[in-house]
């Protein structure tokens, strides 16, 4: 009897050992999610989205941050509508959670100065950029807003920004369309980044 239950533990540990090879794959291939198109701020006309692509976007990734995203662990997806609607999210897994504190803190410095920097680069641009207070999900997130006006073009854009973690995974979410910020979304798009948030790992 001794030797019997001898073999099967030594078969259940086995077992145990071949189910946790079949599962590191799986885990190790485990990804943040993301938003669907259905979870931006409802527009006129329906939000499409992407495929979600290895890296950053082109030009750096993020506007106001561009080049601060590293492209190593980092996915995204972006969005568009038929009536110049547009936005993007950027989900990114840094190597320790104090990496994603300190990734984190960059993109809100380069957010909150956002309108002084372009206005700089651009003599006549008007451009303004707002802090909308921070949204109690797992570690935190922080909205943002960019209002331009290019006097010599005519023309105005509005941009809403999010910076969120969860551990180690922090998420940039942009929206924007032309207008001003009286016209965008800004409780719906709060509610948005809730979303892309807790939707990272839930």
């Amino acid at each position: 009897m001794h030797k019997l239950r001898t073999a099967l533990a030594a078969g259940a540990a086995a077992a145990l050992g071949l189910a946790a090879l079949a599962a590191a794959p799986a885990q190790a291939a485990a990804q943040p999610a993301f938003l669907s198109a259905a979870q931006m701020p409802a527009s006129s006309t329906p939000w499409t989205a992407t495929q979600v692509f290895t890296g950053v976007p082109e030009n750096g990734g993020a506007l106001c941050a561009p080049y601060k995203i590293p492209a190593q662990n980092t996915r995204y997806r972006e969005f568009t509508t038929e009536l110049d609607t547009n936005g993007v999210q950027i989900t990114t897994v840094a190597r320790t959670e104090a990496d994603a504190v300190k990734l984190v803190d960059t993109l809100r410095k380069a957010l909150a100065g956002c309108g002084a920097l372009l206005e700089r680069q651009n003599p006549g641009l008007h451009a303004v950029s707002a802090y909308h207070g921070k949204i109690a999900v797992e570690e935190g997130a922080w909205v943002y807003s960019l209002d331009t006006a290019d006097p010599e073009v005519g023309n105005t854009d509005i941009h809403l920004f999010s910076v969120g973690r969860d551990g180690r995974t922090v998420t940039y979410v942009r929206w924007g369309q032309m207008g001003d910020l009286q016209d965008a979304p800004l409780t719906a798009f709060q509610g948005t980044t809730r979303t892309a948030v807790n939707k990272l790992w839930s």
